[in-house]
């Protein structure tokens, strides 16, 4: 067997084959910050949370359930998964917005890169919603946070 997981035996790339596995329920959350500068945080509150582009934290939950749902078309060797659910929360926590990312399915593989790619698609959605406040926002601390499912469970 290859050293690699996506590489096969003539040492080209290749999708890892998921047949023989067990169809199990396979639950990720992924987490990001997105962290503005104390003058952005202020104004963005007084504005009740939009920007000239509109609600920004409803339109990065929708940019974030879109792009988990099409993790598979950006990440190469992603299986396309019939996703059961995707949950994205933002809240405040001081200065920042956290943004966590859950996904669920019954499948053969995790959805650990949906999760991630959601909440980084909702990070980024805020960023462009806010960048006309400033260009010192930052999007951080982008992790797993928990997978149940599958060989291992994380958090």
């Amino acid at each position: 067997m290859p050293p690699f997981s996506h590489i096969d035996s003539a040492n080209l790339p290749t999708m890892v084959d998921v047949g023989d596995k067990t169809v199990t329920k396979r639950t990720a959350t992924a987490e990001t910050r997105v962290r503005f500068p104390a003058e952005v945080a202020h104004a963005l509150r007084a504005q009740g949370f939009s920007t000239a582009k509109g609600p920004v934290f409803q339109t990065a939950i929708i940019a974030g359930v879109m792009a988990a749902k099409r993790t598979h078309e950006l990440i190469p060797f992603c299986h396309p998964l019939g996703i059961e659910n995707c949950k994205v929360q933002i809240d405040m926590d001081g200065d920042d917005a956290l943004v966590r990312c859950t996904v669920s399915v019954h499948h053969k593989t995790g959805v650990e890169m949906e999760a991630l790619t959601g909440a980084s698609i909702a990070a980024l959605t805020i960023y462009d919603m806010c960048k006309a406040l400033s260009h010192d926002i930052a999007i951080v601390q982008t992790r797993l946070v928990e997978k149940r499912g599958g060989k291992s469970d994380i958090g």
